[in-house]
């Protein structure tokens, strides 16, 4: 089959048509020195078939999830995703569906996003949800710039260390050329040190940004952190990597937050090697206006049934470019249905379930760690399905030898904490069996699996 629709007399009706006598002639202005004189050095053509086969092994030298005893997080979690996921939204309606820019016959599209953002307020607490934003640090970032423009010409963001580190550096990517000054927060066991949080309040700060849970997996006393940051004026972020903790703990609504973010990967979208993720967004209705992306409304027509609509664009192909609070062109449609199908198929209870689930699970994993000679469990503080242990031994070496047993041990801390430099990040989820922690906790003590 080729791919090159245009035969040569259509092409060289073209260029006729401009005034050129050859494709060469096209390139007459690049100078000679930085053209490739020589045909591109790639493989003889094959067939579908052949290629197909090539591909194919390629993709078997990857790693799966289900080939190791994973215990890999780190804002990416391995949960189990029902059939009925991908069965639906294969179906071609789906499948193609694009950005709803004619509500009339993009109904369904619509009513999609709709069920998502009530989803994502119920889990945040919070009033308005928007269709979504790329992934969790995307998020994060841009819940920065709403807390600049919304914050009378304050200009400091304070960060907390513990805020996942790849929501950090997306933030400080954002935030480059713009007057934000960005200030991190110390930590003290593992969660943000409230004396210092307080110390640095002050009238310049816009926002508070921390994890809950955070990277390190503890819970974050959200309460306290709201009354401190709303005292001085500022806002408080909170950003949410693993969503299905929302499912047992309070929402951060209840607890004061004042906007809400994170990644919903955890209901029903795979790992896939880093992406596609799926971003939310969560606002009181007062922030509604300032609110990036899209926003999708119920209504009714003419004859009083019920229908959808796109009630708020924000982006800048929509108003005046230096009027538009965000550039988000992708709706995410595709995983805003699967994360609502996941959701409708748990249910609340279901959800809950779940999160019990990987609550009881993370807590044996770390009472048996935790018992092991060798090996410390740093923080105390109340964690959901992540926790931190240091140990003796290198990491490096231990994460080695682990593998050598089909055990992915954790993620290493060191890089980005360089105090943890012993510190292995540990996630423990529904998908891991009773026998799969005890063979961790074996290997971890020096036997074999």
């Amino acid at each position: 089959m080729r791919y090159l629709p245009h035969t040569d007399v259509e092409v060289q009706q073209m260029l006729d048509q401009i005034g050129v006598s050859s494709i060469d002639e096209l390139f007459s202005g690049i100078p000679e020195n930085c053209r490739l004189n020589r045909p591109l050095d790639l493989p003889a053509a094959k067939s579908e078939s052949e290629t197909l086969s090539f591909l194919r092994g390629l993709a078997e030298q990857n790693s799966k999830t289900s080939d190791w005893d994973s215990f890999l997080g780190g804002g990416a979690y391995n949960h189990f995703i029902p059939s009925a996921i991908d069965q639906l939204v294969s179906r071609s309606e789906f499948y193609t569906a694009y950005t709803p820019y004619q509500p009339e016959i993009s109904q369904g599209t619509l009513q999609a996003i709709f069920e998502f953002q009530t989803l994502i307020c119920q889990l945040t607490g919070m009033d308005v949800a928007n269709a979504s934003m790329y992934d969790g640090a995307s998020a994060c970032a841009e819940a920065v710039l709403l807390t600049i423009r919304a914050g009378k010409k304050r200009n400091k963001v304070l960060l907390s260390q513990a805020l996942p580190p790849q929501y950090r550096e997306t933030v400080a990517t954002y935030s480059r050329y713009l007057n934000v000054d960005l200030i991190d927060v110390p930590l003290q066991k593992g969660v943000t040190d409230q004396a210092e949080l307080k110390s640095l309040l002050d009238d310049q700060v816009a926002a508070v940004v921390v994890g809950y849970p955070n990277y390190f997996g503890q819970m974050e006393d959200l309460a306290a952190i709201a009354e401190l940051t709303h005292a001085s004026g500022a806002r408080l972020v909170a950003a949410v990597a693993e969503p299905l903790a929302l499912a047992l703990y309070k929402s951060p609504g209840e607890l004061g937050a004042d906007v809400v973010v994170g990644e919903g990967q955890s209901f029903g979208i795979p790992l896939s090697y880093g992406g596609p993720g799926i971003g939310f967004f969560a606002v009181h209705k007062k922030d509604m206006r300032v609110l990036p992306g899209r926003l999708v409304g119920e209504t009714v027509d003419q004859d009083g049934q019920r229908g959808f609509v796109l009630t708020l664009a924000t982006r800048e192909q929509h108003i005046r470019r230096e009027k538009a609070t965000s550039n988000i062109c992708s709706n995410q449609g595709m995983c805003i249905l699967m994360v609502g199908i996941y959701l409708a198929l748990h249910g609340k209870q279901g959800l809950r379930q779940l999160a019990e689930l990987n609550y009881a699970k993370a807590g044996y994993a770390k009472d048996q760690i935790g018992q092991l000679d060798g090996f410390t469990v740093p923080y105390s503080g109340e964690s959901f399905n992540e926790f931190v242990i240091t140990c003796s031994e290198p990491v490096a070496t231990l994460k080695k030898r682990l593998e050598q047993q089909g055990i992915l041990a954790g993620i290493s801390l060191g890089r980005d904490y360089p105090d943890l430099e012993n510190g292995l990040l540990i996630c423990v989820t529904e998908q891991n069996s009773r026998e799969q922690i005890d063979r961790l906790v074996a290997a971890l003590a020096g036997g074999e699996s």
